[in-house]
């Protein structure tokens, strides 16, 4: 007994990381669980930053979002996406079937080793076929529940509402099954996932993956200190505190940490000294500037 209510203590939101190939339906996806926008607002309706979303299911459990980008130009982003999720949602329309980005996703879940669930979008359109892409799949080296193997399928339609709520189920279960767990009395470990600036100063977003991320707290990325000056939600709400498998963004950085390293308690520099590489030039010194660190690799990445 004493054995099962330790357990129980230590169960913490998930956190999914949602991938697939461009324009397959991940926002519109998360929009429907959400119940916002986001996809409207969009340039070209592609998501162009990674931001992370806490989501409450009909049964009062949490799951922690992570929308990654659909575009090419941000494979970077959307690797470290996957590499710092529990689970993985491959998003694949009924209509179209598997793409290259979605052959890409699969190799980025891969190479996380973190469980995934296959969910076949936009099965309200007649020529939808999700008997189609799970052959697709199969061929790609995928293993399905009820033939041998351990991988999940959910149709779902965005548009219409329906099969979210055996998504979120399924995530849970997964979750369940994975032995997803977080403890807020452990030493801090939060992911950088995102920075921006905004006219409250410069913001990290971050997902805390155990510990307790607490405002007017300090903390240390690599060779990086910050007092927490100020915690905010999804929604911009100030926050005492984030609790493990929880979203938020850090207000205190003067100089913002590189997307995907971690963020602690307490200062590691052995652990995390940046190696650092003189790079030789020729031609005409370029300044680029971009919205968000994760736009500026990205465009980096293609120059």
């Amino acid at each position: 007994m004493k054995k099962k209510t330790d357990t129980a203590k230590r169960l913490r939101p998930p956190i999914v990381t949602v991938l697939g190939h461009v324009d397959h339906g991940k926002t519109s996806l998360l929009d429907a669980i959400r119940k916002t926008q986001v996809a409207v607002k969009e340039a070209g309706g592609i998501t162009q930053s990674i931001g992370a979303s806490l989501v409450e299911t009909k049964d009062n459990k949490k799951i922690t979002f992570i929308d990654t980008p659909g575009h090419a130009a941000f494979s970077k982003m959307r690797s470290r996406g996957a590499n710092v999720a529990d689970i993985a949602v491959l998003v694949v329309a009924g209509n179209d079937g598997v793409k290259p980005q979605t052959e890409e996703a699969l190799k980025y879940i891969k190479e996380a080793q973190i469980p995934f669930i296959v969910v076949v979008t936009k099965m309200d359109l007649p020529s939808a076929s999700a008997s189609k892409v799970k052959k697709q799949l199969e061929d790609e080296g995928v293993s399905f529940e009820k033939k041998g193997g351990d991988v999940p399928l959910v149709e779902v339609s965005a548009k219409k509402g329906e099969g979210l709520d055996e998504l979120l189920e399924m995530i849970n279960l997964v979750a369940e099954v994975s032995g997803v767990s977080g403890d807020p009395k452990q030493a801090l470990e939060a992911v950088v996932i995102e920075t921006d600036k905004d006219k409250r100063g410069p913001l990290a977003s971050v997902v805390v993956r155990d510990g307790k991320l607490k405002a007017g707290s300090t903390i240390y990325s690599d060779e990086l200190s910050c007092k927490v000056r100020g915690l905010f939600g999804a929604r911009s709400e100030k926050l005492a505190e984030v609790l493990p498998g929880e979203p938020a963004q850090i207000l205190g950085f003067t100089i913002l940490p590189p997307i995907g390293s971690l963020i602690l308690d307490k200062s590691q520099p052995a652990a995390f000294a940046k190696t650092k590489q003189k790079m030789k030039s020729e031609g005409y010194p370029v300044v680029v500037k971009a919205k968000s660190t994760g736009s500026l690799e990205a465009v980096l990445s293609n120059l």
